[in-house]
């Protein structure tokens, strides 16, 4: 292949080898001239196959007959060349004019003869990736930016912002591609302003998704870069307009200010961002983790070949950077995914804590309403039912016979009515009039010998398991009152062979006492509405017991959980802190 650079292709004829790449242009020169001797055609349907060729007008001639012409008036240099070719031109010279008003000229690859058919495909796959890549990121884009307005104010900039990035990424993707100005040459000076718009909207917008991800960092200066990205895009962008109305007079210009210094910008700007999310990883922020590996790519492929098309004085075409970018894409998308996952579960979490508020305050207000009837009703009723009671028994004393059996049935009823009274009482005051400290391993053993006969009766034993010195505060008779609550309860559930098991132990500040039987057991249902008012599953239960024990154990700063299996028993969970032991009892130890 002979190179030519002079405007008589016979004169001044350098040999080229393709693989060393493409010759300096001499000094003063914009158009050369491209001798090829064709080799023997061996093929049914030959043709010959330029791949990439840089020139804005070009004229292909076989001897001295015109095969292709074309001529841009965009600064779009990159030329792909299919030409057909036949048997009968074996042996003849073709040659390749070209001219340009930029720094590189002539073949970059080397020059493919072969079956037209087989070449056709390489010809038409030219760039044609770009394209499938770009329209995937503006279907992405659009996707995203009109999910946008689906989301909060807090999530609608970063994700119109990541938008706005996907969707110039796209553009430049397909306007980069020679595809476009290979086939469709017409649109080249609308493909050439949409590249403009795509890269001067990429990088401020770009800057502006890292400041609302990750701040504006140290005297803000991630702010500040954006800010002066925003008018200098401004300003390229007055001038793109200055240029396309004064008919391409300031090119030069304006390709100096979009084309260079953009590039300086660029590289300015991935150094600024990769510095920041370097300091942020370091701090281990996972979304500047995220961010580190997919901007990583972008900068170092972006920033890579940037550097390397200035060493090379322009002779270099980026492509490495899209896939970059495709990196960096999918990283931003798992960060803003992230964002949206983990709002979502604050929202799931405030909600559960909602309903639990609710159903807290739903309880409350009963237990209030409880209260007040408790302490406006139980005084007045009890009066009548202490002289009531009185005089059945003074009558039960001078009856005899039957009568007296349904006197005895009387009064047993009346005491059952003011244990429900007394039940209303603690419930309406649980605060205790006089408090102590307690021993745990006194009081139940208090608490055993009151049940035990009861346990006994009823088929059953009580275990107990009680570590030494383990204090508590309250009052004597409320916590007896609260455990005996509990354990009838499971002496009432016990089946043949009953067994109750009471364990106390010490945990941190805390002291735990576990009731557990192998009872009957309840359902999911009937255990989360332990404690409500009127609520029971005994035939003759009010459902105040439970009630009193929950507010005697939440005056004492405690709370209770239960477990619970059908037929498999029941287990309690008191948890209460742990006091201090008298000053005498800690002398002794």
């Amino acid at each position: 292949m002979k190179f030519g650079a002079a405007n008589d292709p016979q004169q001044g004829w350098l040999d080229v080898d393709a693989r060393k790449g493409i010759p300096e242009l001499p000094p003063g020169l914009s158009a050369a001239w491209t001798r090829i001797a064709l080799p023997p055609l061996d093929y049914s349907s030959p043709a010959l196959y330029v791949d990439t060729l840089y020139a804005l007008h070009v004229k292909v001639y076989l001897e001295e007959r015109l095969v292709f012409e074309g001529d841009r008036s965009y600064i779009k240099d990159n030329y792909s060349l299919l030409i057909p070719l036949s048997t009968k031109d074996q042996g003849k010279t073709l040659y390749i004019w070209t001219e340009t008003l930029q720094d590189r000229i002539g073949i970059k690859d080397k020059v493919l003869i072969g079956e037209h058919r087989v070449l056709m495909k390489e010809f038409m796959k030219h760039g044609l990736i770009d394209i499938v890549l770009g329209s995937a990121f503006i279907f992405v884009a659009i996707v995203l930016f009109v999910c946008a307005f689906y989301l909060n104010r807090e999530y609608f900039s970063i994700a119109v912002s990541l938008a706005i990035v996907i969707a110039s990424t796209g553009i430049l993707s397909i306007t980069y591609s020679p595809f476009i100005y290979t086939f469709y040459s017409g649109l080249g000076p609308v493909s050439i302003i949409l590249l403009d718009l795509a890269l001067l909207s990429l990088l401020p917008s770009l800057t502006f998704l890292f400041e609302k991800i990750f701040g504006s960092g140290k005297f803000a200066v991630i702010r500040r870069f954006r800010k002066f990205q925003v008018v200098y895009s401004a300003f390229c962008l007055s001038w793109l307009v200055i240029n396309s109305l004064s008919g391409n007079t300031f090119v030069e210009f304006y390709y100096f200010i979009s084309t260079t210094i953009v590039g300086y910008i660029l590289i300015a700007q991935f150094i600024l961002l990769i510095a920041c999310v370097i300091i942020y990883a370091a701090r281990r922020n996972k979304d500047a983790i995220i961010f580190a590996v997919g901007f990583g790519a972008a900068a170092l492929t972006g920033v890579s070949e940037l550097l390397w098309y200035y060493a090379r004085n322009g002779n270099y075409d980026l492509y490495l950077w899209k896939w970059g970018l495709v990196v960096f894409i999918m990283s931003l998308i798992v960060i803003v995914g992230r964002r949206l996952a983990l709002s979502h579960q604050q929202v799931v979490k405030y909600s559960r804590e909602l309903e639990l508020f609710n159903n807290e305050l739903q309880r409350s207000e009963k237990m209030e309403i409880i209260s007040e009837l408790a302490a406006s009703v139980a005084h007045e009723v009890r009066n009548p039912l202490q002289v009531t009671r009185g005089f059945l028994q003074l009558l039960s004393g001078k009856t005899n016979g039957g009568d007296k059996k349904y006197m005895l049935m009387a009064l047993s009823e009346l005491d059952r009515a003011s244990n429900i009274i007394t039940d209303f009482l603690t419930f309406a005051k649980p605060e205790f009039e006089q408090t102590s400290i307690l021993n745990l391993q006194e009081e139940f053993n208090h608490i055993r010998s009151i049940l035990l006969p009861l346990c006994h009766l009823n088929g059953g034993n009580m275990e107990l398991t009680v570590a030494d010195n383990l204090w508590v505060k309250g009052s004597s008779s409320k916590f007896k009152q609260a455990f005996i609550n509990m354990i009838k309860n499971s002496i009432e559930a016990f089946g043949e062979e009953g067994n109750i098991d009471l364990t106390a132990y010490r945990k941190g500040d805390h002291v735990f006492i576990h009731i557990r039987d192998n009872g009957e057991g309840m359902d999911p249902q009937v255990l989360s509405r332990l404690g409500e008012p009127y609520f029971s599953n005994k035939t003759k239960g009010t459902g105040l017991g439970l009630m009193v024990t929950f507010r005697i154990i939440e005056a004492m700063q405690g709370e209770v959980r239960f477990l619970s299996t059908k037929g498999a028993g029941t287990e309690s969970i008191t948890i209460l802190p742990l006091a201090d032991a008298p000053e005498a009892d800690s002398r002794s130890l």
